[in-house]
């Protein structure tokens, strides 16, 4: 009997189309049925220079099914280098072409004399998410246009961490890395987002080595690039948020990076006096809570169900209940990211669970006993759920209708104050 998937939190590999956009002038170039850039949007956020609503698609229709869509692909990208001004062009792959059999690859090879590049990445549907899709950009990039340089720029450090659009605050996230890596005397080098684009891709060669934030998104990336270009990598698997783990972070790529220790310390102990004033000026408000919220359940992808995990626990003190995560990470990965939720401060641990079914997430959180009313910081979806259990209720994950983020970031010091500010805005709403 068939299975239905009820509110899934991801959308098919083509949506990685949002993780091109989010490269500055480089536009999808869709081989795929019409309608799908539309389908796959966000309405928050993904309009500018380039919007879903001008991507260039082939829209094959049942002709192409029959005769094959190469031809009308190849036009396409000819048209889209003429009329589009661009700096890079990815072609990606919906289900029809590939099923159909279309040797997109071979078509792209055509304009290997470009003026400006033309890459391809296999995004057909059947073929997984749009984290997995995610993963095969950044492996077309590599694969086709990155060339290995000898010259490597001291300090440079290039920054991969989760996925554009689809996590809420992507771009403040991005920057607010940045700018950590830049008070310990390193040079940060991100693609993503205002005056990144196609220069700083051009840079990554250079870089002395990749730093991934992330439990598992764009490991085969960061080895590839260690395969190809000889650069290597440290892997940091739980999005820095807050006090304790920004510390430990920062503490980490110094030492792998061999920053001076003191600079390191000096540097954490100037932002954590200030984020503990910041704490101890509202103890009473966040004691009150306590007694309201005593255990939590984060339903988001691995970065987020991690990272918040471990800031509400170590930093707030608060316990946590199950924990669900939604991106459908491969099982490979699995085991390791269950470990890390064992990882928390004060002897606790965390139950972790691979869901992406909605109805059976909803149906765990209803009959878990959180010995009060619980916190559940997730997506859209699970408001309803927590409001029929008289719990606070925090949308921080896909997809996100309860709130506008134009630049706001929960990484870092900074970020976990503002994450506590949104979480308590939302409990002491209770008492109003």
């Amino acid at each position: 009997m068939a299975k239905l998937l009820d509110k899934q939190r991801y959308k098919c590999a083509l949506g990685a189309m949002q993780t091109v956009q989010a490269i500055e002038r480089a536009i999808p170039i869709l081989h795929s049925g019409p309608g799908c850039a539309q389908k796959l949007s966000d309405g928050n956020g993904s309009s500018g220079y380039f919007s879903p609503n001008i991507f260039p698609c082939t829209s094959i229709n049942e002709k192409d099914v029959v005769f094959g869509g190469v031809k009308k692909l190849h036009s396409t990208i000819d048209n889209a280098l003429k009329v589009i001004d661009a700096d890079m062009y990815v072609v990606l792959t919906g289900c029809i072409p590939e099923i159909v059999g279309d040797d997109s690859g071979e078509v792209v090879s055509e304009f290997a004399d470009a003026d400006k590049p033309v890459i391809y990445a296999p995004t057909a549907g059947f073929k997984g998410n749009n984290y997995k899709g995610h993963e095969q950009i950044i492996d077309a990039i590599i694969d086709q246009y990155i060339k290995k340089t000898d010259k490597k720029e001291k300090g440079l450090v290039n920054i991969w961490a989760d996925v554009p659009y689809q996590d809420l605050y992507w771009l403040g996230n991005l920057r607010a890395l940045e700018k950590l890596l830049k008070e310990i005397g390193l040079t940060p080098n991100t693609i993503f987002g205002y005056q990144r684009g196609i220069k700083n891709v051009d840079k990554i060669a250079s870089a002395e080595f990749n730093l991934l934030v992330s439990p598992w998104v764009s490991l085969k990336n960061v080895k590839k690039l260690e395969k190809k270009l000889g650069t290597p990598y440290l892997h940091y698997n739980t999005l820095p948020i807050g006090a304790f783990e920004t510390s430990k972070f920062l503490r980490e790529v110094g030492k792998f990076a061999g920053v001076d220790e003191k600079l390191v310390e000096d540097v954490i102990t100037e932002h954590e006096n200030y984020y503990y004033y910041l704490i101890e000026r509202f103890a009473d408000l966040f004691l009150e809570n306590r007694v309201i919220n005593k255990q939590f359940s984060v339903v988001a992808d691995a970065q987020y169900a991690l990272g918040i995990t471990k800031f509400l626990t170590n930093d707030l003190g608060l316990v946590p209940a199950k924990q669900f995560i939604t991106d459908d990470t491969p099982k490979e990965y699995r085991e390791a990211i269950t470990e890390e939720f064992k990882k928390l401060n004060y002897g606790l641990e965390a139950e972790v669970v691979f869901e992406t079914d909605g109805y059976k997430i909803h149906e765990e959180i209803k009959s878990h006993d959180y010995h009060g009313y619980p916190l559940v910081l997730g997506g859209y979806y699970d408001k309803e759920v927590t409001e029929d259990l008289k719990g606070n209720f925090l949308n921080i994950s896909w997809p996100v209708k309860d709130k506008i983020v134009l630049n706001d970031a929960i990484v870092g010091y900074e970020g976990g104050i503002r994450l506590i500010e949104d979480i308590y805005t939302v409990a002491s709403q209770r008492f109003n």
